[in-house]
Formats: structure tokens, C-alpha cells, sequence
């Protein structure tokens, strides 16, 4: 059975280093492929200096047909190296990404979100005949209808400073000293990704020691994100340019050792703690009063771990849900006790017991 080598970089083509690949190894596949651009000539600013594009011999096709067959070709590469599990991720513009998302359709990929990258500092339309195009698209896929994958809806919410993390996100071009440029000072790499959005993407859809696969690895941002968050990563790559310079940026990486820092606990899989268990541990007492969040609203707690106002009694989520006239209630972040001056949610209680459970100190 064939080893898989990771935090290593193939130099080759990609489908035929994929398919030499173990079957069914890694955990995320990362693509940002040619886009196939299809420039006509050189693109100038109004001054008349060049716009530096893409013109390398890797972004041009013949065809749209010879473009569908080699998107068809790395996409099979790629599902057949990807665990059931797994997913994968592709970027593209306007020129490629409606084509590429047709053909993971065809192959049986499940789509799980199309991701608008917005950025900040895009490049102005010069020629002034069509809109700024301002944005990239992602499109996140599973293997398959099935696949059990992974999403950190916890840690997107963090990052998103406790909301919801949206499926536009708004992020700059890779600028300044994050631009790897050469001796001369010109770019090393004309569509360099910001390691903003790498983070981003493989923090929300794969685990610490996962192993990240990025069959156009360029200069490396994918690897260079990867080994920040704990992952593991492969990276495949023609140009000994582009190599060269990825080695050197993944190795001034400094790994983090702590690996509880890049795991965002999933309340899911937190131990149950009914509200019965805070009145039996002495945490709160028969008789104490719980207030909702304006401190209007009254009920007093029971030695059963029930609780009864007024006209309601039952458990913290129906009678808060009663008192509101909703269909619904998490009493956990309805209900509050007061402590000195200061309202306080009962769920800081159900924290701190969830912590001795688990034989942590939580400040």
C-alpha cells in the first residue's frame, strides 16, 4: 500500500501526479486552475503604461472544448484522491468558473456553497466599456450527496466576531510585503491569492493534521496557510520558479505547537447540561429569581429545576418562550440572575459546569 508524502511539493503535471497519488488520502482539495483568460493583446492604463495580466503559456487554450477536457480531466484526478469525507474547493472569474462549476455537477460533485470573493482593491476596467470586475468566485463542493464533511460553523461564527459568517466575504488582493516579488522586483507570481482567503477556507472545512492537496500550487499560499492552522499539506507545481520561491515562504512558517489554539470546541458535541443539574450542584437555589435580559420579566426556580412566573411554569425554554409569546425559547441566553449590580446569563453557570466536567478551570 502506497505512503502518502506530505508537506512536500511534486514538480509535474498535476492530473498524472494525482493519479499516482494513494486513493481516497486527502482531506481537501484547494484549486485555483488556469482561468483561461482569453486576452487580446496587451491591456494599457490610461497613461498608456502595460497592465502586467496574465499571459503565461499555462492560461492559454485553444479551445473552450480543450479547456472543458482538461477541467474534466483534474477534476476525476482530484475526486479520486479525495476521501469520501472530503471536499473541494475552486476559484475562478467570470472567463472559467461557470464552466468548471457545470463539469463537477456532471461528475457527480454535491455543491455546498458558491463563495463571492469581493475585493477591496481591484483593478479598474481601464477601457471603461464594462463594469469593475471586482470579485472571484469559490465554489465548495462534497465528493459526494452523502459525504459527511467537515464544516467549523463555530469558528467561522468567531472569526465573524459571533455571527454568522456570510457566503460574501470581503477581503483585499494580495499587496504589499505579502507579494512575493524577484531580484528585479517584479511579481514572482501574477495571480498570487491573499493568504487571507486560504486561512479562511481551510479553517472552515477541515481539522488539525487534515491534509490539504493544492494541484496548482503556485508560490504557496496554500501551504503557507495549511502549516499556520495545523494541517497538513501537498503542493503540485510545473514552473521550478514558483517552487523555489514556495519552499522558501513555507519555511519561514513557524508551526503553532499549542493545537488546542486551533480548535473552536462545536457545542454539538459539548456535554448535555440540564437545568436541573445547576440547582442540584448548589449553583443556583429554590427560591433564587431569574430575570430576562431588561429585567422585566420575573420567575423563580424550583427544586425540580423547573421555574414559574406568573402565569407560566415548566422548563427555562417554555416558560420563556410563553412569557415572549414565541414559538421558542433558549432559556439558556433568555434567562438572567443578578449578581451585585450586574445582570448575568444563566448560561455562564451551565459554562463553568461544563468546564468541571470536563476538568478545566474556566475564568
Amino acid at each position: 500500500m502506497k505512503t502518502l508524502k506530505t508537506n512536500r511539493i511534486f514538480q509535474g503535471d498535476c492530473i498524472a501526479i494525482m493519479e499516482s497519488l494513494p486513493e481516497k488520502s486527502v482531506d481537501m482539495v484547494f484549486a485555483d486552475p488556469p482561468y483561461n483568460l482569453q486576452l487580446g493583446g496587451d491591456l494599457h492604463r490610461p497613461n498608456n503604461t502595460r497592465v502586467d495580466g496574465v499571459d503565461d503559456a499555462w492560461d492559454k487554450f485553444a479551445s473552450f472544448a480543450e479547456y472543458d477536457d482538461f477541467t474534466r480531466r483534474w477534476l476525476a484526478a482530484a475526486r479520486r484522491v479525495l476521501k469520501d469525507d472530503g471536499t473541494l474547493w475552486v476559484i475562478g472569474s467570470y472567463h472559467n468558473i461557470f464552466r468548471v462549476g457545470a463539469s463537477l455537477q456532471d461528475m457527480g460533485y454535491w455543491m455546498l456553497n458558491d463563495v463571492v470573493w469581493r475585493k477591496t482593491n481591484p483593478m479598474p476596467n481601464f477601457r471603461g466599456r464594462r463594469f469593475t470586475n471586482a470579485h472571484e468566485t469559490l465554489i465548495w463542493v462534497a465528493k459526494s450527496e452523502s459525504s459527511k464533511y467537515t464544516f467549523n460553523y463555530e469558528s467561522m461564527k468567531e472569526l465573524n466576531e459571533g455571527l454568522q459568517m456570510r457566503s460574501d466575504w470581503t477581503l483585499p488582493l494580495c499587496t504589499g510585503a505579502e507579494r512575493l516579488k524577484d531580484a528585479e522586483g517584479a511579481k514572482v507570481h501574477p495571480t498570487q491569492k491573499p493568504e487571507s482567503l486560504l486561512y479562511r477556507v481551510i479553517m472552515a472545512s477541515t481539522n488539525p493534521g487534515d491534509v490539504v492537496l493544492d494541484p496548482f500550487f503556485g508560490t504557496g499560499t496554500t501551504g503557507a496557510a495549511a502549516k499556520k492552522l495545523g494541517r497538513k499539506w501537498i503542493g503540485i507545481e510545473r514552473e521550478q520558479d514558483y517552487i523555489d520561491a514556495a519552499r522558501t515562504r513555507i519555511n519561514s512558517v513557524e508551526e503553532i505547537s499549542d493545537t488546542s489554539l486551533l480548535v473552536t470546541p462545536s457545542k454539538r458535541s459539548e456535554p448535555r447540561v440540564p437545568f436541573g443539574n445547576l440547582v442540584e450542584r448548589g449553583m443556583l437555589k429554590p427560591g433564587d429569581v431569574l430575570y430576562d435580559p431588561r429585567g422585566k420579566a420575573v420567575a423563580k426556580v424550583k427544586a425540580d429545576g423547573t421555574i414559574v412566573s406568573a402565569e407560566h411554569k415548566g422548563s427555562i425554554h417554555k416558560v420563556g418562550a410563553a412569557i415572549q409569546g414565541a414559538p421558542s425559547c433558549n432559556g439558556w441566553t433568555f434567562w438572567h440572575f443578578k449578581t451585585g449590580d450586574q445582570m448575568v446569563a444563566i448560561d455562564l453557570l451551565r459554562q463553568k459546569l461544563r468546564a468541571e466536567m470536563a476538568g478545566k478551570e474556566l475564568n
